[in-house]
């Protein structure tokens, strides 16, 4: 793909401008994906089994066009703002961006969700043998037939809860850090909503739906009640200070997702 095609593909009037920059990236859920710019240009570039492979060397240079592209079209961009991009990242420009990122990365907030986040990674290691007897047991359900028992659906809960909490656990870390960035960097003009409170309103999102993911695993594993609390506790905590830290983050309007119904 060059520009030229890129250009004429955003042409499309069923895109929804923009709509890409406060999702959780989690296309395989996404009512939009028909309507997002950012997923016709992925379909498009990696269109075969080989380019979505990370093991395979297609997938690299796919990624690699990727990224020239998008540097192409931020330079095209630039150009017609009249920003030279070759002075607006000196050194001390890139030291300012260093010195911010350190700060978001060291802050209390980043700090909490990152150690979540590995503590989580943890505990679904050390629980393969858990879930291979939940597994067990359900399939023993499945053939005895026990009637007021549907082991399907509860296969199909404790598998959709799981897969929210591994979605989240790290995206929560990623979102939080890039909104503190931004409100580092002074974000705060007054015609425009702050990038810095869209991120924190993905990040809060990945937070509530992880509390409710959480909340489901339990009743199917009551034996481990007190750590999977420890979670809800860790999850409600970081939620209180994410909002606390960004307090209009909650009613920024991210476009398609909280316009179109």
């Amino acid at each position: 793909m060059n520009k030229e095609e890129l250009k004429e593909m955003a042409k499309n009037p069923n895109l929804i401008e923009g709509i890409y920059n406060y999702c959780d990236r989690w296309c395989e859920r996404c009512e939009f994906t028909s309507r997002c710019l950012n997923y016709e240009m992925g379909e498009k570039q990696f269109d075969d089994p080989e380019s979505r492979d990370m093991n395979n060397k297609k997938f690299w240079e796919k990624l690699s066009e990727t990224f020239q592209l998008t540097f192409e079209m931020i330079k095209d961009a630039a150009e017609e703002m009249g920003i030279d991009l070759n002075e607006a990242t000196d050194e001390e420009v890139m030291k300012e961006h260093d010195r911010i990122e350190e700060e978001a990365k060291d802050h209390h907030l980043s700090r909490s969700a990152l150690e979540y986040a590995d503590t989580v990674r943890n505990w679904f290691e050390k629980s393969e043998e858990l879930f291979k007897q939940k597994d067990e047991e359900l399939n023993r359900k499945l053939d005895c037939g026990l009637p007021d028992t549907n082991p399907g659906i509860e296969a199909v809960n404790i598998r959709d809860s799981m897969e929210i909490i591994s979605w989240y656990q790290y995206q929560i870390y990623v979102k939080l850090r890039r909104a503190l960035s931004g409100k580092l960097e002074g974000d705060e003009d007054p015609d425009y909503p702050k990038d810095s409170d869209g991120s924190a309103k993905v990040a809060l999102i990945g937070i509530d739906r992880s509390i409710a993911s959480w909340g489901r695993i339990m009743k199917h594993f009551p034996d481990k009640k007190d750590e999977i609390l420890d979670f809800l506790i860790t999850l409600d905590r970081l939620r209180k200070q994410a909002e606390k830290e960004f307090p209009d983050a909650r009613a920024f309007v991210r476009v398609g997702f909280d316009t179109i119904k």
